[in-house]
């Protein structure tokens, strides 16, 4: 799979004079999580497939910040920030697309007082752009009829309201989509955005990410669909941990699309 994968550089582009129609955020999960890993090559294939004009900053791109902030280095934070903007304006970029919700949230919303100015969008609208746009068309395929519920990230779709496009594109996989009993507003964090991702939990009788696991499993989905690395990590140790592997995939949007074009 990787070796079809056209990824250029925003250097590489500002070399030939160009500038692309995206910047793709790959984040820190996506560039050094082996599990995350795969998730930025199916939207890599994807792009391509749609004959997107986009670049990544490389070894240039740092860690957003957010980490840091939510455990509360503020000043860590602006530090990261800072050299983010500095990059980012110099290469005068305009439209930010990343998979991971917490470098949605925090590009989209703590930049901006910092002087980071973009429009940002997460990677399950952006694809919903390119499909209403006509140039990505998705077919069920193997998908077809198959039970998915969406485990909402918490920083997608709370903190920023985005509920809709992710569910639009699993019912473009002529999928069944399938609700749990808290989902949208009233859904229940998988733990990451608790930090739980980073550290052994707290004393109590249950792991807040097997709470949610049992969520999914009770609508009897064949597949977890999810749209960040963290909430995916989460739910596929929650899997684990109900021993439910054999029975049960966890995947992201663009993982599920990738797969149905067979990329």
């Amino acid at each position: 799979m990787a070796e079809n994968l056209v990824v250029p550089t925003m250097a590489e582009m500002l070399a030939q004079g160009k500038q692309p129609e995206v910047l793709f955020w790959v984040g820190c999960a996506g560039s050094f999580d082996d599990r995350a890993k795969r998730i930025t090559k199916a939207f890599v294939l994807i792009l391509n497939r749609a004959k997107v004009e986009f670049a990544v900053l490389g070894t240039e791109e740092s860690c957003t910040g957010d980490p840091a902030k939510r455990a509360g280095n503020e000043f860590l934070f602006q530090m990261q920030a800072m050299m983010n903007i500095e990059v980012l304006n110099a290469y005068e970029a305009k439209k930010i697309v990343t998979a991971c919700p917490h470098c949605f949230n925090t590009l989209k919303n703590e930049y901006p007082e910092l002087g980071g100015t973009y429009e940002v969008v997460h990677h399950t609208e952006f694809l919903k752009q390119l499909l209403e746009a006509g140039r990505l068309t998705i077919e069920g395929g193997q998908f077809k009829g198959k039970r998915i519920t969406f485990h909402d990230p918490c920083y997608l779709g709370r903190a920023n309201n985005v509920y809709e496009a992710p569910r639009d594109l699993i019912q473009k996989l002529d999928a069944e989509l399938v609700e749990m009993k808290r989902s949208k507003a009233n859904g229940l964090c998988c733990g990451a955005g608790g930090a739980q991702m980073f550290k052994e939990p707290e004393a109590g009788n249950k792991d807040v990410n097997v709470e949610r696991t049992e969520d999914a499993l009770e609508t009897r989905a064949e597949i977890v669909a999810a749209g960040c690395p963290f909430c995916n990590t989460m739910l596929t140790d929650g899997v684990k941990a109900k021993e439910k592997e054999s029975q049960v995939a966890v995947m992201d949007i663009a993982e599920l699309i990738a797969q149905a074009q067979d990329l």
